[in-house]
């Protein structure tokens, strides 16, 4: 199981052969994806914002959020957790915990730093697409 933070997510949506969307793609095809309602409500809300949504392919947009609902898991968190330096990310520790995932796969350096935390790996894309034998 793995989760995918809304850095890399949206990152995604600027430019399909970036490493990013190859990190999604792969993590859609040969992983089990972890979603939850605060993710999704924090990834629609950053895809929609005037200032990120100007950057991104719409198509993109269009197609990661149809694959998220489509294959993504579904869970719901019970645990609360604050060990994140930034509170709003603690949602994606949560999330990890939920579903019992092995891996994060985050851009964002204040989920970066805890690695590894609580036994769950936290790792930028490209250290993902390398572990999975994929230059990126």
């Amino acid at each position: 199981m793995i989760v995918l933070d809304a850095s890399t997510l949206v990152s995604a949506t600027f430019n399909a052969h970036a490493v990013p969307a190859l990190a999604v793609q792969h993590a859609l095809r040969e992983d089990r994806v972890a979603i939850s309602e605060p993710v999704m409500t924090e990834l629609l809300d950053v895809l929609h914002r005037r200032g990120v949504a100007r950057f991104l392919q719409p198509e993109l947009r269009a197609e990661l959020l149809g694959q998220l609902l489509a294959l993504g898991m579904p869970f719901e968190t019970t645990e609360r957790v604050m060990d994140c330096r930034d509170p709003k990310d603690d949602k994606y520790l949560e999330l990890a915990l939920a579903s019992r995932a092995d891996t994060i796969v985050s851009s964002d350096r204040d989920l970066l730093v805890l690695h590894p935390w609580r036994g769950v790996r936290i790792l930028r894309p490209a250290t993902y697409l390398a572990e999975a034998g994929i230059g990126g």
